[in-house]
Parts: C-alpha cells; structure tokens; sequence
C-alpha cells in the first residue's frame, strides 16, 4: 500500500470523526503564580469546534485521492 493511500483514509477517517463529534476539548493549565511556600495555577478549558464544511472537505479529498492515488501507473 503506497502513501497517497494511507493519507487518503485517513482524511476519510479524521473527516468522519469531525463530522460524528464535532469538535473536541483540551485543559490547559495557566496563570502559574508562586509566593512563597504556595502555588497557585488556573486550569482552562478549551473547546475546538471542527466546520462541517472542513469534515465534508476532507471525506472528499480522501476520496479523490484514494481515486486517483491507484491510477499512478
């Protein structure tokens, strides 16, 4: 299997998923602040949110490439 294809399902793949979640969250840990003997940090929050327009984009690259990836010879 060559690697225009493994790159053309994964698209298909990571498209899908963007498409059935959405999007996905992270914690990041901020505003670290020491005085002394105590520390003291924030813990954010934050959530990215995937467009259908870039799942449905992706699904359709991969296919293309999956496509034309076999058509090398």
């Amino acid at each position: 299997m060559n690697s225009i294809k493994i790159v053309a399902i994964a698209l298909i793949v990571a498209g899908g998923l963007g498409l059935a979640y959405g999007g996905f969250s992270f914690t990041r840990e901020t505003h670290e602040v020491k005085l002394g003997p105590l520390s003291l940090s924030v813990k954010e929050q934050q959530t990215v949110n995937i467009p259908v327009w870039i799942g449905v984009g992706s699904i359709l690259l991969g296919g293309v490439l999956l496509i034309l990836g076999g058509k090398s010879k």
